[in-house]
């Protein structure tokens, strides 16, 4: 059976959680298919990964006619796949459009939906209307569509109703806990300004609406003086968010505020987690939240909202804390100082007691080795392959 996985991103041009899962998942479905990776980018020297720019003509386009330009290639690159499966709205039409030439079963992922990320608005102008459509177009005719989380499928259920429930299948992400476990050392954050003899709050993600980092920064005010606040924090998707969020860090008035803009190696990433007494995901939309795993099998507690799947990542009092959020159809809290101080307060919570934060912790690693490997994830993965090919 030929698999092609077909995504934006691929290592080593990862920047979010779809990356990780397509980096993961690749590599366990390798010891049960014939699979072919199809990306975004640069060329990549890994046997059996082909990558695609830009079409030449397309270079000063709307960025989402150049998404669609790149389908295209993809898509023309798929003939003799059994199963194309596409990741994310940025290869959904490629899956889409190789489904119709060739014949093959198109399996989707939903790692979010573009309807409920009305902000992407601001990055793709115009554009988010055709992402939208792509999306749409590519799901009501999949085979399979694969939703990282319970909340995810009924969010997909919701938002097309068109879709046959028996057709959405959840096949939760997964975590690497051999490569994110505990790292002892402290050279990495003596690095980047980080005092290892101090309590730290961390933030791991990328400068946009969907991931909260505004709400977190007002609740920065509140913290405990004596915590840390360390924000891993860059790819800003607009000048326009990347001005607020550096006005608000700058207006917070406070010492032991670390920001580190650059995307950092894996490796610094997990002595960071390791050593943090809380990790936060302040995000108002999170299908997943795979960041969560990762900081819980790094033996560290989680203060995250409580919606999407990551109540099902995340155990409310055994392996973080979880924060209600009432939020309008675009992600924003109704009451955004509310919600701000719900998180500063889950936040100062753990940085007050040390002790149950570690417990936290060692029970999150527990959490991620027994439910999320992804051996686990890839074998039911090509079992759906197998009832849709």
């Amino acid at each position: 059976m030929r698999v092609d996985l077909l995504s934006r991103e691929y290592p080593p041009e990862v920047y979010g959680g779809a990356g990780v899962h397509v980096e993961y998942l690749a590599r366990e479905l390798r010891a049960l298919a014939d699979v072919r990776v199809r990306c975004f980018g640069a060329a990549r020297p890994e046997a059996g990964v082909d990558a695609y720019r830009v079409p030449a003509k397309l270079a000063t386009a709307n960025p989402a006619l150049q998404v669609l330009g790149v389908d295209l290639e993809m898509a023309a690159a798929c003939q003799g796949a059994d199963v194309v499966h596409s990741h994310t709205w940025y290869a959904n039409f490629a899956g889409h459009v190789a489904k119709m030439l060739y014949g093959a079963a198109h399996v989707v992922t939903t790692h979010s939906l573009e309807p409920l990320r009305p902000w992407k608005a601001e990055q793709l102008g115009g554009g988010y209307t055709l992402s939208s459509w792509a999306e749409r177009t590519a799901l009501l005719a999949a085979d399979a569509v694969v939703a990282v989380s319970e909340g995810m499928r009924r969010d997909v259920l919701a938002t097309y109703p068109e879709i046959s429930p028996e057709k959405v299948t959840v096949i939760h992400n997964g975590i690497d806990t051999a490569e994110y476990a505990p790292d002892h050392g402290t050279g990495i954050l003596v690095k980047h300004g980080i005092d290892p003899a101090r309590p730290y709050a961390v933030f791991v993600g990328r400068i946009t609406r969907q991931k909260g980092l505004v709400h977190l920064l007002h609740a920065a005010r509140d913290l405990d003086p004596a915590a840390q606040l360390v924000l891993c924090a860059g790819a800003p998707d607009t000048p326009e968010i990347a001005a607020e969020v550096s006005s608000l860090v700058d207006g917070l008035g406070r010492e032991g505020v670390v920001w580190i803009s650059e995307m950092l190696p894996r490796s610094e990433v997990i002595q960071i987690l390791s050593h943090a007494t809380v990790f936060v995901c302040p995000s108002v939309y999170e299908p997943m939240g795979i960041v969560n795993l990762e900081a819980m099998a790094c033996e560290t507690a989680v203060v995250a909202t409580a919606t999407g799947g990551i109540p099902e990542v995340v155990a409310d009092g055994a392996t973080g804390l979880l924060v209600p959020i009432d939020a309008a159809l675009d992600g924003t809290p109704h009451d955004p100082a509310g919600f701000a101080a719900d998180l500063a307060e889950r936040i100062n919570e753990l940085l007050g007691d040390p002790g149950r934060a570690a417990t936290m912790g060692k029970a999150g690693r527990a959490r991620a080795v027994e439910h999320f490997s992804w051996e686990r994830i890839a074998t039911r993965t090509a079992d759906l392959y197998r009832r849709v090919k």
